[in-house]
């Protein structure tokens, strides 16, 4: 097996075969040059602009000023004249030098880093290590109690005495079971985990929901020992005072309603899981699906050509890996490993919970990264990830890329550099998503605006996943609160205090409060269904309500927030969008577009055919942006003397780039009015009469 490590946990593995081989590492040095693409974005002053007066300005402040999750609409496109202004600065790998000196300065700081890191890892591993305050106050409590329960059964002195009219062992007992109940019952989780997953037939299909209600079956068991202690221990004696009954009477109805009340919150967590778990998976899990792979992709491509090393000893490739770093609230949760061969076979009638809950935390808890900055030629240097957080960092991996791949002084990449990377499986995935690929050479431009797509992509599936886990948990609270009032009731008609003119009068108070938050629970109802069941978008979405183009930004349980064309936020009520119809262009399929011009009534028909093939032509010429066989119609005549045309063509892509979208279609008017120039094809007015009148 060959593989390589990087510094933060990150790594690309490929199986290669059984037998050891040599794991051949590319060990890389940052540049300390910006590329063309970064150094033209940032800009410099100019050195003659010192007498010029900036106009002031009453202008917001920077920390004020509300930002966009997905900052510009317009996407950042390449240029190539952008490298042509900066000199055209190379970036072939052989052109790079290191000085001996400080190749070593720089070995000993990372050695010196890499030794702070470590250090910093064993102290929160020593941590983590250790048994938390509030367990140790436990076992303190339990030994003390042990200690009195042993004290009061052998002591007669302490054996006789009674505390309202009970033994002291048995209100030993009692405590023991209430205060170090959950020390038995976790020790008893650990165990029933520990056993399913050894179990291979169950592990998938219910660890996923072990985990997830382990907490609500601890306090479930924990109240059944203390109820079963206490009808053991008191109810058992039936000398007690009349009082004394009443008391115990109390204690046990309320241990019996919090136990009902444990299990409407296990049912509770267990249908909260169902339904984030088939929600996640139908509407998630070909987008993850698909983010995952990208992510692979960039980062085998960023790494040494594992192929190409694995042919030269004679082993058979096979489908590679990714291994990404989990994390939770901001801390690292440990690194994990998906096999790529079975992430595409997967479906998503057969995905469990639990390999979903993986990609999830594959694409939500860890960044889009790449393996290295830059790939040197450098043998002493370690590896350090690159995570893309922005467009500018995604041109800069894109860079890192084409310079890996592609060979030497060559401005494309061809199908043979890829298959030294990946399998040819792999390869045929990988090359009808980069658009130009289908002539056989990928370009720079092609590959840096495939990149920028794919991170814009991963960072609106990234803020999905997080709103709706938002919307969960609001949906949680919400439930919690049905569930501590519907607990109080049961406990109160246990007691027998809530009799039957305590419900009449109670009653009539919730009917008082039907009519003022009614409207507030149907809205509530309503926003649940249309986030949960209809979910007719999400988010970085283009649609279209009521006629107005909006982009999804966020998504709450009871209002989503939108950004039109120019950036202006419009918050609606998701109890209104539930009734209005919605456009959504990112789930559409590629979508057509049609074109209205007039022309001359007198216009033969010979040239309106010729304007048709040449439009044709045009199509064919250009696959990658629309498909042949446009459609011209004659919409009407108008004034007899002019013919209203419209002309339907079909895009490749759907109108959720919108950007994208109007540059095709302002290059097929260029081209149309060049067909129509050149073919005489024009339009003119009626002759009109004109009377002159002389005036004397």
């Amino acid at each position: 097996m060959a593989e390589r490590k990087t510094s933060d946990g990150g790594e690309v593995v490929i199986n290669v075969s059984d037998k050891d081989s040599d794991a051949v590492t590319t060990k890389t040095k940052p540049l300390s040059t910006p590329t063309p693409e970064i150094d033209k974005l940032s800009g410099t002053s100019p050195a003659n602009d010192e007498g010029l007066a900036r106009r002031k300005s009453f202008s917001r402040s920077v920390y004020s000023k509300p930002n966009s999750r997905f900052g510009r609409q317009q996407s950042f496109r390449f240029d190539k004249t952008i490298v042509e202004e900066n000199g055209g600065t190379s970036f072939d790998k052989r052109d790079r030098s290191v000085d001996s000196a400080a190749m070593s300065e720089v070995a000993e700081e990372e050695t010196d880093e890499n030794e702070e890191i470590y250090k910093k890892v064993k102290q929160n591993q020593v941590k983590r290590s250790r048994t938390k305050p509030m367990a140790l106050l436990q076992y303190a409590v339990l030994m003390t109690i042990l200690c009195t329960l042993v004290v009061s059964l052998t002591v007669d002195q302490v054996n006789k005495h009674h505390i309202w009219g009970l033994e002291l062992w048995k209100w030993c007992v009692l405590v023991m079971v209430t205060l170090c109940g959950m020390c038995f019952t976790n020790w008893f989780m650990h165990l029933a985990v520990f056993i399913i997953e050894k179990n291979y037939l169950l592990r998938k299909k219910v660890l996923y929901f072990v985990h997830g209600l382990k907490k609500n079956v601890q306090v479930f068991i924990w109240f059944s020992l203390i109820l079963v202690t206490w009808i053991f221990l008191f109810e058992e004696d039936h000398k007690h005072s009349r009082k004394t009954k009443k008391f115990l009477d109390f204690i046990t109805w309320t241990i019996v309603s919090l136990l009902i009340g444990s299990i409407l919150f296990m049912v509770k967590t267990l249908a909260l899981k169902v339904l984030a778990s088939k929600f996640n998976v139908r509407n998630f899990f070909e987008r993850i699906q698909e983010s995952v792979f990208h992510q692979y992709v960039l980062q085998t491509l960023s790494g040494p050509p594992l192929i190409e090393e694995a042919e030269k000893v004679g082993q058979e490739p096979s489908t590679g890996h990714l291994s990404f770093t989990s994390t939770e609230d901001g801390s690292v949760r440990g690194k994990k490993v998906l096999d790529m061969g079975k992430v595409h076979k997967m479906k998503q009638e057969k995905v469990s919970a639990l390999t979903m809950r993986v990609l999830i935390e594959a694409v939500g808890g860890s960044g889009l990264s790449t393996i290295s900055n830059t790939l040197d030629e450098c043998h002493n240097e370690k590896k350090t990830n690159k995570e893309i957080t922005n467009e500018m960092e995604a041109v800069a991996a894109a860079y890192d890329i084409f310079n890996n791949v592609a060979h030497p002084n060559h401005n494309y990449i061809e199908e043979a550099d890829l298959l030294r990377f990946m399998i040819k499986e792999e390869v045929d995935l990988v090359l009808p998503l980069i658009e130009g690929a289908e002539t056989g050479k990928i370009t720079r431009k092609a590959l840096t605006e495939w990149v920028i797509k794919v991170y814009t992509s991963r960072k609106a599936l990234g803020h999905s996943l997080n709103d709706t886990k938002t919307a969960v948990k609001q949906v949680d609270k919400l439930i919690i609160g049905i569930l501590t009032v519907a607990t109080f009731i049961i406990w109160l008609i246990l007691l027998d205090i809530a009799t039957t003119k305590f419900l009449v009068v109670f009653s009539s108070q919730f009917v008082g409060l039907a009519f003022m938050i009614g409207s507030t629970c149907k809205n509530i109802f309503e926003s649940f269904v249309f986030v949960f069941v209809m979910h007719p978008y999400d988010v970085g979405d283009r649609c279209v309500i009521d006629g107005v183009m909006l982009l999804v930004e966020e998504i709450h349980l009871l209002t989503t927030v939108f950004l039109k064309i120019d950036n202006e936020k419009v918050f609606y009520p998701n109890a209104v969008l539930i009734s209005k119809p919605i456009s959504n262009y990112y789930r559409s399929p590629d979508m057509g577009d049609f074109i209205e011009f007039s022309i001359a009534f007198s216009t033969p028909a010979t040239k309106i055919a010729t304007f048709k093939e040449r439009i044709a032509k045009h199509l064919v010429q250009n696959p990658q942006h629309w498909y042949p066989e446009p459609m011209l119609m004659v919409k009407a005549i108008e004034n007899v003397n002019k013919l209203k045309m419209n002309l339907l063509v079909q895009h490749t892509i759907n109108f959720q780039n919108f950007a994208e979208k109007n540059v095709r279609r302002t290059g097929l008017f260029i081209e149309m009015k060049r067909i129509l120039e050149e073919l005489k094809i024009d339009y003119t007015l009626l002759p009109q009469d004109v009377h002159l009148i002389g005036h004397k």
